[in-house]
């Protein structure tokens, strides 16, 4: 499955039952609470979805389910990445025999801080041998290293190596646009960047945000597409402030509050995660329903 439809993608929070185990009962309602939505591919087991949390096993049947039950209506794109080469190139294998997983999301390796030539040997080893598309996660906010525009644009010229998630500037974002090839999908991670992202010519935005204004987010994009720039402008100044609101705390316990209000059972997140305090969800809650 490509991913030229692809331009809402949800970072999907992990369901946790009342025991923090993972609740797949739960992640049914989630998977169709989004698509109902307007989510038109499917990250699982990222940062949102407390993949450092979750052993080996149960990322495997987490992704098993998720494909089983996406049953190809969307892409679904699975996290395998880590800073152990050899471990990302096994785990990424294994993720690769899963029928209806479509890409790995493979981050910039963090805390042995590579330098620009040893990310390029780890991409390339990890698109050599791992067995599935790579999508590049550059997040130097978690990682500590960056990996450069020029680095990126030299990975994108990999036959297997199919886009990134980029969470820097706006700058960096167009310059990936613009010097990767046209079929290199581009996304920004930074769900505030929906409009500029996509008026760039990137292919759209991986997001939190999606879980809760899935719909609002669609007519944004819909209208920029069709050159309504003002009320594409309006709705991403009235979603702004909501989407900040969901990164006020640790993610993902704001989004997992909120939806948990909402009815969309989802749990607590697991520690280092703190759910939030009454007085935190009080507050959350009162910005995402202005």
């Amino acid at each position: 499955m490509n991913f030229d439809n692809a331009h809402l993608i949800t970072a999907m929070v992990t369901p946790f039952d009342d025991h923090h185990a993972i609740d797949y009962s739960r992640l049914a309602q989630l998977i169709e609470h989004l698509l109902a939505h307007h989510t038109t591919g499917i990250l699982v087991g990222g940062t949102t979805g407390e993949g450092p949390t979750l052993s080996t096993t149960e990322k495997l049947a987490l992704y098993q389910a998720t494909a089983r039950i996406v049953a190809g209506r969307v892409p679904v794109i699975a996290n395998t990445g880590s800073n152990n080469t050899a471990a990302t190139i096994d785990f990424t294998r294994q993720v690769s025999q899963i029928v209806g997983i479509d890409a790995a999301l493979v981050v910039v390796p963090p805390y042995n801080k590579p330098d620009q030539a040893g990310m390029i040997a780890h991409f390339t080893a990890i698109a050599d041998r791992g067995g599935l598309p790579i999508l590049i996660y550059n997040i130097p906010g978690r990682v500590v290293v960056k990996m450069a525009v020029a680095t990126v644009a030299k990975l994108a010229q990999h036959p297997n190596i199919i886009g990134i998630k980029q969470c820097t500037t706006p700058a960096e974002l167009a310059a990936i646009v613009d010097q990767t090839p046209a079929d290199f999908y581009v996304y920004t991670g930074e769900d505030d960047q929906t409009l500029i992202a996509q008026a760039y010519g990137a292919q759209g935005v991986i997001s939190v945000a999606s879980h809760l204004y899935g719909d609002t987010m669609a007519s944004l994009q819909t209208s920029l597409a069709h050159g309504n720039v003002a009320t594409a402008g309006q709705l991403q100044r009235l979603l702004s402030p909501k989407m900040a609101a969901l990164f006020s705390h640790p993610s993902p316990a704001p989004v997992k509050a909120a939806l948990n209000q909402q009815g969309v059972l989802v749990g607590q997140p697991r520690l280092p995660i703190l759910p939030l305090t009454d007085q935190q969800q009080t507050t959350l809650l009162a910005t995402l329903n202005a």
